[in-house]
């Protein structure tokens, strides 16, 4: 009843913990059946070239025995050992090579080290006598059987397409029947290859299937993996909301450093920060609409000029980020603003020199 809720596809985050935990859709029996195959192709591919090699191991065995000198410290041993390995590590290798490669194209390499840690009650005597006496036992227990079954029925046929050639087989002499045997035990085996590994990709198919139900989800636990990934959605806006205020409040006090203010008038404000050791103004803070209104509102409060210019406001705010120089093309725009700036503070100090100097005049006058 439960399984019937789990309508959603699991997300990439369900997918990822559970490949961490070991669950990865595989079939043994397909890196059974490739490792078999791989095995069967060599010995039929050096099969001639390995008789040959042991037929000349025999001859000169016998002829060691035959002059007398067969000793345990002989040449024999070695003989031996050299062919059994020439025999084995073509075999073995292209058996573990296919069997890692279809263990890789089933799921890549998994290193799961949850899955590795113990667990005591795997080792329960009453609950592998459950696992093997359940339903999931005895439908691995029937998949087994079928692969056998169907080699069984394949084998049988072979015998009764060779029946009449089996019973004139005493007949034959010695190579002529390891010729019909080998015929035979290839038939055999190739038609038992082909039915394991088409067992195996329905078996890796099956997997697959039964990991993805597994894996599917409830809406809860879609929202659960959602919050546990995404992260609270009001937290998470709460914490922008914040960072937003932090960065305005920020860019506001860097506005108290600014020489100048270019403005669009009303919807960009760039504050602009230059003196005469720095090589090229900086962009100390840039606003839009609410901001840029905030920015000019630090500027009268600190008495920095404003002046309006339309598209250098717009080319600064687009062109230039906080904290940066201007770009050499702007340059002269730029240059221009300040002139304008610098005459406008020297003549308010002038006024206010004249003004200074105007009161003291006055004061002495009153004292005479």
């Amino acid at each position: 009843m439960a399984d019937s809720n789990k309508t959603e596809k699991p997300t990439p985050h369900r997918r990822d913990k559970a490949r961490k935990q070991g669950q990865v859709a595989r079939s043994r029996d397909l890196s059974s059946a490739l490792g078999l195959a791989g095995a069967g192709a060599v010995l039929l591919w050096l099969g001639h070239e390995s008789v040959a090699r042991w037929g000349d191991l025999l001859r000169r065995s016998l002829n060691v025995g035959a002059s007398g000198q067969l000793t345990s410290t002989g040449p024999l041993l070695l003989w031996s050992s050299v062919e059994v390995l020439r025999a084995m590590v073509p075999v073995l290798s292209a058996s573990l090579v296919l069997a890692v490669a279809g263990g890789v194209m089933q799921g890549g390499m998994v290193f799961a080290g949850e899955a590795l840690a113990p667990k005591f009650e795997r080792l329960s005597p009453a609950k592998k006598l459950q696992q093997m006496f359940s339903l999931a036992g005895l439908s691995g227990l029937l998949k087994s059987l079928l692969p056998f079954g169907a080699i069984l029925f394949f084998g049988v046929q072979v015998l009764q397409s060779h029946w009449e050639a089996l019973q004139r087989a005493s007949f034959l002499d010695l190579h002529a029947f390891s010729d019909f045997l080998l015929e035979l035990l290839l038939e055999v085996g190739w038609k038992s290859a082909l039915i394991l590994l088409a067992w195996s990709g329905i078996d890796y198919f099956l997997t697959w299937r039964k990991m993805e139900g597994d894996l599917r989800m409830t809406r809860q636990e879609l929202r659960d993996d959602f919050k546990e990934t995404e992260g609270n959605l009001q937290i998470k806006a709460r914490i922008r909301r914040i960072q937003r205020s932090l960065r305005r409040q920020q860019l506001l006090k860097a506005t108290e450093t600014a020489t100048v203010v270019v403005t669009n008038p009303t919807h960009y404000a760039v504050a602009l920060r230059y003196e005469m050791e720095m090589e090229a103004p900086v962009v100390v803070a840039k606003g839009r609409d609410l901001l840029a209104q905030r920015i000019k509102d630090v500027a009268r409060w600190q008495g920095i000029p404003a002046m309006e210019n339309p598209p250098l406001a717009q080319a600064l705010y687009r062109a230039v980020e906080v904290g940066q120089a201007i770009p050499a093309k702007l340059y002269t725009a730029v240059a221009e603003i300040l002139v304008l700036v610098y005459q406008a503070q020297a003549k308010v100090r002038q006024q206010q020199t004249g003004a200074a100097s105007k009161g003291s005049q006055h004061t002495g006058g009153d004292h005479s």
